[in-house]
């Protein structure tokens, strides 16, 4: 993904960001109900998006919005929804179609909290599909990460997900909305325009993936073994990460999303202090990038994962570290009084606090 340069920065909010860059990606149909912290960001596309030609419907549910934007796929455009992780939680069994029927969109999760871990990795729909996941550190990336979403998804026909968080969306930063470039695209031959379907058609277009397991010469098991075929290709090619200080790290540091910015900050410290610690962030909730943390975590003596939730990415820290016995948790449920906002366990001295008391208990 390469950007083009010469473009001026604006001093632009996190959601309006988004909704530029999507826009600039090609983004010509959204469809969102609102629900805090996501509001803004359907605000922002009510009113860019019909600047720039395309539609954004205000629906009256969460589940009228994913199958709006379900149908928009299917005539090859480039769509997108979003919701907070309850929102979404309503949307589970279309984005599950979504797979199955092979129709990229993305999806924006302007999360309250990092408690929505499970939902993008693991799903809530039904069959074997994943939900390939983006978790943007800072507003900068989370620009870079829209054009890749959509990207992603068109390339292999799959919905992708971006977990942002209130941060990600309410924070104002310079920003330069820039076009990006990718490779060439297949061609989308199999959108709906009209022209195809129904008895004695040379060529039919199904859009619903039992039109494609009934298809005569396929049948149900050809299609979800590509498909499930289709999720082992992404695993191998598309798992994202970063490290700092991992060469002579004897602790490790493991964390997602805005968090890790925080973590970042308190281990420059510690290692200023004569601590020995590295950080490592998957970039990809899912596919999650296994084989970098084992890499990195060979090296260390304890594994630490920091998430504001009661335990989720440490189970797939615990599948990437060998020996699982130097794997601790050090995060743990942190919101504001609203539930809207991460809480005071981001605050630096709170972890670096959590750090130390974990290398003392170690050590003893």
């Amino acid at each position: 993904m390469t950007a083009t340069t010469g473009v001026q920065a604006e001093l632009l909010q996190g959601s309006d960001a988004i909704v530029r860059s999507s826009i600039l990606a090609g983004c010509r149909f959204f469809a969102g109900y609102p629900m805090a912290p996501f509001t803004q960001l359907l605000e922002s596309f009510s009113k860019h998006l019909p600047e720039n030609g395309g539609v954004c419907m205000n629906a009256e549910s969460e589940i009228e919005a994913v199958n709006m934007t379900l149908g928009a796929s299917s005539t090859g455009a480039r769509v997108a929804t979003g919701s907070t992780g309850e929102g979404i939680a309503l949307m589970q069994e279309a984005i599950a179609e979504a797979a199955f029927n092979e129709l990229p969109m993305v999806i924006f999760n302007i999360a309250r909290g990092q408690q929505d871990y499970f939902q993008a990795t693991r799903g809530g729909g039904w069959g074997d599909y994943r939900t390939p996941t983006l978790a943007p550190k800072n507003v900068i990336e989370a620009v870079e990460h829209t054009h890749l979403l959509f990207d992603l998804a068109d390339r292999y026909r799959v919905p992708t997900l971006m977990y942002g968080d209130y941060l990600v969306a309410h924070t104002q930063v310079s920003v330069a909305i820039e076009p990006r470039e990718f490779p060439p695209l297949p061609p989308k031959d199999w959108a709906l325009d009209g022209s195809s379907g129904g008895t004695g058609v040379a060529k039919e277009h199904f859009a619903y993936a039992i039109g494609k397991t009934n298809a005569p010469g396929i049948g149900p098991n050809a299609h979800w073994n590509n498909i499930a075929g289709k999720f082992r290709d992404m695993e191998k090619a598309e798992a994202r990460f970063e490290g700092n200080h991992l060469d002579d790290a004897e602790t490790l540091i493991v964390s997602f999303g805005t968090s890790s910015v925080f973590v970042d900050h308190v281990v420059e410290e510690l290692r200023a202090d004569g601590h020995r610690i590295g950080t490592f962030r998957p970039i990809t909730l899912w596919p999650f990038a296994y084989d970098a943390l084992e890499q990195a975590a060979n090296g260390a003596r304890r594994v630490y994962s920091f998430e504001l939730n009661a335990g989720q990415m440490i189970d797939d820290v615990l599948i990437a570290v060998q020996n699982r016995h130097k794997v601790r948790s050090i995060g743990g449920l942190s919101q504001d009084s609203y539930g809207l906002r991460q809480g005071s366990m981001l605050d630096a001295p709170v972890i670096r606090d959590r750090v130390l008391s974990a290398l003392e208990a170690d050590r003893a």
